[in-house]
């Protein structure tokens, strides 16, 4: 285990401590050996430092190290157990570093008295001694912890991720479905008065009736592939309680529903719904349901104003609400609005949904006609 897993202070905190440590008990001990530098325990000083300091040897060498100097030299080398003491405690292992300490404090029972840990004061060594073991079990503690929250932090943004995820390929079947809905009621009007026409041979020329048949036989395979295909990519998994949208409705019915349940919407529409394609009066719909129910959630009670334009250039959203009360027993929000902004952003459009001044709440979208797009030289 690296000293980054231990202390909390930056790398050369810990170099620039070990060393001013060092260097303290090289004073020292020089200071009870007559001045002299070079000696044993200088060397072994030195050298329990740098074992402290390195970081891929075994993890009992330094411990092991300033127990040994600490037990022969006494009290100029105890800064240096006193580290060791913290690594150990930090790590988990409080067996050592106690024996570490009872080790020492036996050993200096027969040092002399000038360097022995039991002068002048009897019990201040064990004292440095405990309250290291202590910060070190402390700070051992303290970082498991960080480390504890940081992983459930990291597990709790991928769930959320896949979560958003599931939410976006939930709303693309959604789109499968709806769409397959809208195509093959057309392609089944096509179908239909292809066949009433070709029926009605003595009137048509050959090759009319020819090219209507085939066109009925074209448009009748159509729907086929259509429902083998999207059949296909169906997945059971992406199944919600929610119904999806009725295809093709019309706002004003989900605002007469909400208005039955005696919620407060004030419609303003702009254009024509046949202006807008297909794809985005389903959004449309989608929006607005998604509007009407978080206000219901959240606001329970406050007016809500919805802005329709069907275009073009494009087609606009607004659902609006003041602030409100929270309404009671309330389902936990899922994750709507990230399924609508995939479906927005697939038809080229953006959404956007926050505060709006005062304690309201915004949601708002504009998806481009196609035609508009295409004469910008814009990609859909």
């Amino acid at each position: 285990m690296s000293w980054k897993e231990t202390f909390p202070w930056p790398r050369y905190g810990r170099w620039g401590l070990v060393l001013l440590l060092t260097a303290g008990a090289v004073q020292n001990g020089a200071a009870t050996a007559g001045g002299q530098y070079a000696t044993v325990r200088t060397a072994a000083a030195v050298l329990c430092g740098a074992m402290l300091l390195v970081r891929r040897l075994p993890w009992f060498l330094a411990p092991a190290a300033a127990t040994a100097v600490t037990g022969v030299w006494g009290w100029p080398m105890l800064p240096l157990l006193l580290i060791a003491l913290f690594d150990l405690s930090a790590r988990r292992r409080t067996a050592v570093a106690v024996g570490c300490s009872i080790a020492v404090l036996a050993a200096n029972t027969v040092a002399p008295s000038a360097v022995s840990l039991w002068r002048p004061q009897q019990y201040g060594a064990s004292l440095f001694l405990l309250l290291a073991i202590v910060g070190g079990l402390w700070m051992g503690n303290r970082r498991r912890l960080v480390k504890a929250l940081g992983t459930e932090v990291d597990h709790l943004r991928v769930e959320r991720e896949l979560r958003e995820e599931g939410a976006r390929v939930a709303e693309r079947a959604r789109i499968a479905a709806e769409m397959h809905d809208v195509l093959a009621h057309r392609l089944s009007l096509i179908a239909l008065h292809t066949g009433v026409l070709a029926t009605r041979t003595d009137t048509l020329p050959a090759a009319v009736t020819e090219r209507l048949s085939l066109l009925r036989t074209a448009s009748t395979e159509a729907l086929t592939d259509l429902r083998d295909i999207l059949g296909a990519l169906h997945d059971p998994r992406t199944d919600t309680d929610i119904p999806p949208a009725p295809v093709l409705r019309d706002v004003r019915e989900l605002v007469e529903q909400a208005r039955a349940a005696g919620q407060q919407v004030d419609l303003h529409t702009t254009g024509r719904a046949e202006q807008a394609p297909a794809a985005h009066r389903l959004a449309l719909y989608r929006l607005v349901q998604e509007g009407l129910t978080n206000a219901r959630k959240h606001a329970a009670g406050a007016p809500v104003t919805i802005r329709v334009d069907y275009g073009p250039p494009a087609t606009v959203v607004e659902v609006t609400n003041t602030p409100g009360t929270p309404a009671a027993h309330a389902a936990p929000s899922g994750y709507g609005l990230v399924g609508l902004r995939e479906r927005v952003r697939a038809l080229g459009g953006h959404l956007n949904a926050g505060p709006h001044g005062a304690g309201s709440w915004r949601l708002a979208a504009r998806i481009p006609h196609p035609a508009h797009t295409e004469q910008n030289g814009q990609r859909p």
